[in-house]
């Protein structure tokens, strides 16, 4: 099957009442704001969505996606490859007011003003969630994991007693 570009939007509701399945990417050009947080997106997220209803009569969007990137070690300040994969279920949030009785099992989807959902920004969210908080080589290819060692801790009786001078004032 071969995969095509996804829809910016859908509405999630008519897209449950078909029981849609999309197998697509999103431009690497699109993901802007994953740019922004890494070096740079390599290549075309591959996306695999499905629409269906659950048991409440609940309409849901159940997917993953899986991207490559390039980040900056931490350690060494050399870029290296990412490559990672996210999954996710969302149910569209039709009323705001009914946040609170929202199911655990899902993430609110705001709709917009046609009851649709942005799908490029969802999968962004989550792939922008997914990024290490610190990102670094493995050991291995680190340049600069052997060299991590920066300065002596003294042992405990070289070091001055910062209670000595307490010592004095009980006198």
């Amino acid at each position: 099957m071969q995969k095509v570009k996804l829809p910016l939007t859908v509405d999630p509701v008519r897209a449950a009442q078909k029981k849609l399945d999309y197998d697509g990417i999103i431009k690497a050009e699109l993901l802007e704001r994953l740019a922004e947080s890494t070096q740079s997106v390599t290549r075309d997220a591959n996306v695999t969505l499905s629409f269906d209803f659950d048991q409440r009569h609940l309409a849901f969007m159940r997917g993953c996606a899986d991207v490559e990137v390039m980040l900056t070690c931490q350690r060494c300040q050399e870029g290296f490859k990412h490559e990672y994969r996210v999954e996710f279920c969302y149910s569209p949030l039709l009323k705001p007011e009914e946040a609170d009785d929202f199911p655990e099992a899902y993430e609110p989807a705001d709709v917009d003003e046609n009851g649709e959902i942005n799908l490029i920004q969802i999968v962004e969210d989550e792939l922008i969630l997914e990024l290490p908080q610190v990102a670094m080589h493995d050991e291995a290819d680190c340049k600069a994991s052997g060299n991590m060692t920066f300065g002596e801790i003294p042992v405990a009786d070289e070091r001055p007693n910062p209670f000595a001078v307490l010592k004095n004032l009980s006198k």
